[in-house]
């Protein structure tokens, strides 16, 4: 588990050029936001997290599986994370930040991706600065 990528991954870079082409300014990872956001942006407060449906347990998705070895250890690896992402969240709230959580299998329909970051986006940004699609 340990050589699992953690940040920079295909999805993450998908996310990235879908903001990117919406015009919005963000930064990535900052280590001083509860749970590592993966794109954060501070003067608007709002932060987006890349969920990999497997990883994140990503209730009624076909991409989360739990191994039929070790099932125990997994239950509970699982369970653990969908507890910690849910606490980062609300301590997120608690400073003010709108959050926003993309999965894995969002990417499947990347139009549908795009117009779902573009509403939340556009709740949270000078309409003048995000560029029509």
């Amino acid at each position: 588990m340990a050589r699992v990528r953690q940040s920079g991954t295909s999805l993450e870079l998908a996310v990235r050029r879908i903001v990117d082409s919406l015009g919005t300014a963000y930064e990535t990872n900052p280590n001083d936001l509860p749970g590592t956001p993966d794109l954060v942006n501070r003067k608007n407060m709002w932060v987006i997290f890349v969920h990999g449906c497997f990883w994140h347990a990503h209730e009624g998705c076909r991409l989360s599986t739990i191994p039929k070895r070790n099932r125990d250890f997994w239950k509970k690896k699982f369970s653990d994370n969908r507890q910690r992402d849910k606490q980062k969240i609300e301590q997120l709230k608690k400073l003010g930040y709108s959050t926003l959580i993309i999965w894995k299998c969002e990417l499947e329909n990347e139009n549908e991706l795009k117009r779902k970051i573009h509403n939340f986006l556009t709740r949270h940004e000078s309409p003048l600065r995000i560029k029509d699609s």
